[in-house]
């Protein structure tokens, strides 16, 4: 009996071990785009810290390094150019952290009690963004959701209850008919 617990324990810690961390996965490939707010640290250089949100052209100014383009990179990314822009002319080699301060808020509208812009976080639901915004009004139909996805070439695009969103989308609840 012992002998099978071990094993079940050991088979456990391996599921877990190789399990996806959601929230990790989403900010690893998460793409940066206007409203975000990131910081950016060299490693004992506290003059090249910087917090700061992406403009609505998608670009930022760096010391050193002038205007930069982020909309579309991902965190790693944008390490990576900060690292390249400062190795040679600057530094022998930079140690750059880049780290997410705050999302760009997503919208929500049509038949909840509170519309409007709220925080996102990765791996957000519909259901939360509803809880969000004060929850359902009595005409909401949960059969009739619509996400518009920032940048997005379609439209909008259906959705259920149970959809995640990203930051920047748009979700519009429709009412139900009786």
């Amino acid at each position: 009996m012992k002998y099978l617990a071990t094993i079940f324990t050991a088979i456990f810690v391996l599921l877990l071990a190789y399990m996806p961390i959601t929230a990790h996965a989403v900010t690893q490939s998460y793409k940066l785009g206007a409203g975000d707010t990131i910081v950016i640290k060299v490693y004992g250089e506290e003059a090249l810290t910087l917090e700061t949100q992406i403009t609505n052209s998608g670009t930022i100014n760096y010391p050193f390094l002038g205007s930069l383009t982020l909309v579309g990179l991902t965190i790693k990314e944008v390490e990576q150019l900060v690292y390249s822009g400062l190795k040679g002319d600057y530094f022998v080699e930079p140690n750059v952290f880049v780290g997410m301060v705050e999302y760009r808020p997503f919208y929500i509208h049509g038949e909840v009690k509170q519309p409007g812009g709220y925080p996102y976080q990765p791996g957000m639901t519909v259901n939360q963004a509803v809880a969000l915004a004060g929850g359902l009004t009595e005409r909401a139909s949960q059969d009739k959701i619509k996400i518009s996805r920032e940048g997005s070439k379609v439209e909008s695009e259906s959705g259920t209850i149970h959809s995640v969103i990203q930051a920047g989308d748009t979700i519009t609840i429709e009412q139900r008919f009786f």
